[in-house]
């Protein structure tokens, strides 16, 4: 609570005490009794409950005002709770001479169900339209400077099913200062960079929606986007074209009850966009069940909310939704490398095979080496690239469309030019040694099998983005991928020069021209696809 403002002045809670002004202790009062939120005295920082209601107790709590020192004088007999419908709430107290009751709620309404409102004493006057107006207009003025604005009232009835919402006395105006965390409007940011569009749906008031969506960064400063209240919302079927154009351009809605986040959501949802909404309390869950992604508060929000998302914040913030994009994103994207370059280099497998059979020359690989390949070489550098950081680009990329497959028809292309790039190197360099040079059969072989191991190991780095930097990339950067390959070498060169190893896969020394002939064509399909990769980035987005 920072603000309480009476008829005729303003009161800042620091610079003043209840036994200064009696209408400050009134509205103190009822902020504290007129609640459901609960407060350690001897710890007023954990308290349980809404943080607007929590609020109101502290600010009694700094003026000795608590709960359970007022109601044992004046018993609480009932409750009338908060609805979206009235925007308020009353309690029933007993007193000897009857019952008192406090309200509090939207000021609109409460000014609405007040006849008469107190003055700089205890004495109350009539509410003329005049008053209401000023009354009004003090409310706006505090809604833009971004506080949250409640009024207080209450009066004296001799039965306890009285009528709460009936002949009230205004007391006045509480501000609440609830200012955005620092780390939102970086993420706010990174969100619109990304392609994510933000949509501020509360219950407060126009004013003061605007003047926090001004300071987040949501609208820009002294903007002239509309702030929509919740009362122009419909269902999306009942919208015109017009209506729905403006509704889905709208930023903030601001007045929203839970029926009408539901519109909201369906509204978008209806325009093929996918909805992700947070939330924190019980009238909440609807929404959160109704968007495609429920993100509920972990700190502040209720079970309710919390069972029936997607999703929970551990830390209630912004920039931790951001950070889960991201690392969504980076994970697709990994997932898509690793299977076109395992797909590419099996491909490629079969190829130098089915060509060599079909040209009825001798088989460059045997079985036993694609089984090795399988097995160790292309496993790791496959693995390493689904462990990858990612691009340092991924967040100012368009969100891909949900029902693009893994695999694209651009990635099948991909694949397919990769493959035959292999394969041709491997067979190229197969028929050099084996024709060109007249080397034995099994040393031919032996060069045919280090040729595609090398080049499905070089090959890594051709998964690198399209727009990223040929030698500083997020396959460069990715330790595990230099892991890996340092791993695969070793293995391979075991595979050539021990006894044993050579045996089971019918290996020889290649010698130096053997290994002349493997360094060319292993690194032939990388240079062709990096090659590729810059002529392709000059013209098309990926």
């Amino acid at each position: 609570v920072s603000t309480f403002q009476f008829k005729d002045r303003r009161v800042a809670l620091d610079d003043a005490s209840q036994s200064e002004s009696p209408l400050l202790a009134k509205a103190l009062r009822i902020g504290v009794i007129c609640n459901n939120a609960s407060l350690d005295r001897e710890h007023p920082d954990a308290a349980v409950g809404e943080p607007l209601e929590v609020a109101l107790l502290q600010a009694g709590a700094k003026n000795d005002l608590f709960r359970s020192e007022i109601t044992a004088d004046m018993p609480e007999v009932r409750e009338v709770a908060f609805e979206t419908d009235t925007k308020m709430m009353a309690t029933f107290h007993e007193r000897n001479d009857g019952y008192y009751v406090a309200v509090k709620g939207a000021p609109e309404a409460v000014l609405d169900v007040c006849t008469r409102a107190y003055a700089d004493t205890e004495e109350s006057r009539d509410l003329s339209a005049e008053d209401r107006e000023e009354w009004l207009s003090q409310n706006n003025a505090l809604a833009g400077e971004g506080l949250r604005m409640l009024a207080v009232a209450d009066k004296q009835v001799s039965a306890s099913d009285a009528d709460p919402y009936e002949d009230l006395i205004l007391v006045g105006l509480v501000g609440l200062l609830d200012p955005p965390r620092q780390d939102v409007p970086d993420a706010i940011r990174d969100c619109q960079r990304a392609g994510i569009r933000l949509i501020m749906v509360t219950g407060d008031q126009p004013p003061t929606a605007r003047n926090i969506g001004e300071a987040v960064g949501l609208i820009g400063d002294g903007a002239s986007e509309a702030v929509v209240p919740g009362k122009e919302l419909r269902s999306a079927d009942s919208l015109s074209e017009e209506e729905r154009r403006r509704m889905l351009q709208t930023t903030i809605f601001a007045r929203v009850n839970p029926a009408q986040k539901l519109d909201i959501i369906d509204l978008h949802q209806s325009a093929g966009m996918r909805v992700a909404m947070t939330g924190d309390g019980v009238n909440d869950a609807p929404a959160l069940k109704k968007a495609d992604i429920g993100i509920a508060m972990g700190q502040r929000g209720t079970q309710v909310a919390q069972e029936t998302a997607d999703m929970v914040l551990t830390d209630d913030a912004l920039s931790t939704i951001v950070v889960a994009v991201r690392q969504g994103r980076i994970i697709f994207e990994n997932i898509r490398k690793f299977v076109v370059y395992l797909l590419s280099c099996n491909m490629s497998e079969i190829l130098v095979v089915g060509v060599a059979s079909v040209a009825s020359a001798p088989l460059p690989i045997t079985p036993l080496q694609i089984l090795f390949l399988n097995l160790v070489t292309d496993v790791f550098p496959a693995l390493a690239l689904g462990v990858g950081e990612g691009d340092e680009t991924v967040m100012e990329h368009p969100p891909r469309d949900p029902q693009e497959p893994i695999v694209r028809r651009r990635d099948w292309t991909r694949i397919g030019v990769y493959s035959i790039l292999i394969t041709a190197s491997v067979l190229v360099t197969f028929g050099i040694a084996l024709e060109a040079l007249s080397m034995t059969t099994e040393r031919s072989v032996t060069i045919g099998f280090l040729t595609l191991a090398f080049a499905q190991l070089w090959h890594v780095f051709n998964m690198r983005g399209i727009r990223s930097p040929i030698l500083n990339n997020e396959i460069t950067r990715n330790r595990w991928v230099w892991g890996a390959l340092v791993l695969c070498v070793i293995l391979l060169l075991l595979a050539a020069y021990v006894p044993f190893m050579q045996t089971i896969l019918s290996t020889v020394d290649p010698g130096s021209t053997g290994w002349l002939l493997i360094l060319g064509g292993s690194l032939a399909p990388l240079l062709a696809g990096q090659l590729g990769k810059f002529v392709i980035s000059l013209y098309a987005e990926e």
